[in-house]
């Protein structure tokens, strides 16, 4: 039996064991995460900023001065016939790649949940374009949509339709380069969407199908509205990496050119941040470029939740 000192003894020890364990409980979460943060803040947070700050000078590379202009860079950029057109094709580029690539995706998703033969191999096979290489994606279809000799032009000849120029035309080259982000993104979108559907409890859609609801009544009135969060997160990381097309756009021209085209028919804003950053060396510009695209993204990325959070009620 403990007799009163040796109780006295214990109750502390036993008290700043349980601080200590109550602070390792409160501030161990925070010390797991740190490293992301630091590493975010490192490459991420201070570019960013820097880049907000290198917009406001006239800062040429190479330049011996680099004056303070203020907001004249982007008075500059909203009057600029080029960045304008570089923002349609973007936003053209987008709608043809990120709409069709969501839509497919889900139903794309919805066939590989089903009873299917060597299912492993079928979802595996989906996201094969996304672990090629991206040059090689985009030489191959640069061929199949060759002015004279490609594919796609011998499929329309063979039907009687016209031949089109696809690196010409300001709509063709858009599809063009389109179809190869989609035959990139749609696979892989696919899975995601693929994972959320079959973490869906059985129960309910048993109990749809005791009420004798059909496979499409199941799939509108059920899986959909439940793959609300994961279609969101979709339509969002699709709609951010949709206006940041660079290389499909830059490796699409035959010379590999930073132009988009003889008459800038397909540069994006990115190719034409580049073409400003590293061509004519106007670093100032291209980050003011950088900083209005980071508005707009973050813009259509809010109003693309907000519309899919309403569509999937």
């Amino acid at each position: 039996m403990l007799t009163r000192p040796d109780r006295e003894r214990v109750i502390p020890a036993r008290s700043r064991t349980h601080r200590l364990s109550s602070l390792d409980t409160k501030v161990s979460p925070y010390l797991f995460v740190a490293p992301f943060f630091v590493l975010f803040g490192a490459v991420g947070l201070f570019p960013l900023l820097y880049t907000a700050y290198v917009s406001l000078f006239d800062w040429e590379l190479g330049a011996d001065e680099t004056p303070f202009v203020g907001l004249q860079n982007y008075a500059t950029l909203f009057t600029d016939s080029q960045f304008w057109n570089a923002l349609f094709n973007t936003f053209s580029i987008f709608l043809l790649s990120s709409v069709p690539q969501v839509i497919v995706a889900v139903v794309l998703a919805a066939l590989l949940a089903a009873n299917l033969r060597a299912r492993t191999a079928w979802r595996m096979g989906v996201l094969l374009p996304y672990v090629a290489s991206l040059v090689a994606l985009t030489i191959i279809f640069g061929n199949l949509f060759g002015p004279q000799y490609g594919l796609v032009n011998d499929v329309l000849a063979f039907v009687g339709l016209p031949r089109i120029d696809w690196q010409a035309s300001t709509f063709g080259s858009h599809v063009a380069i389109a179809s190869m982000v989609n035959w990139r993104w749609t696979g892989y979108n696919a899975l995601i969407v693929l994972a959320a559907m079959l973490a869906i409890p059985r129960e309910v859609t048993e109990a749809a199908v005791v009420d004798g609801a059909g496979p499409v009544r199941r799939f509108f009135s059920i899986t959909l509205p439940m793959l609300k969060p994961t279609i969101v997160f979709v339509v969002v990381t699709s709609t951010i990496g949709g206006l940041q097309i660079f290389t499909e756009a830059k490796l699409y021209e035959p010379a590999g050119g930073s132009g988009g085209g003889a008459e800038h028919q397909y540069q994006t804003v990115v190719l034409y941040l580049y073409q400003s950053a590293f061509q004519h060396f106007d670093l100032g510009y291209a980050s003011a470029i950088a900083w209005v695209l980071f508005m707009i993204i973050i813009l259509i990325a809010g109003l693309n939740f907000w519309l899919t959070r309403r569509a999937v009620k």
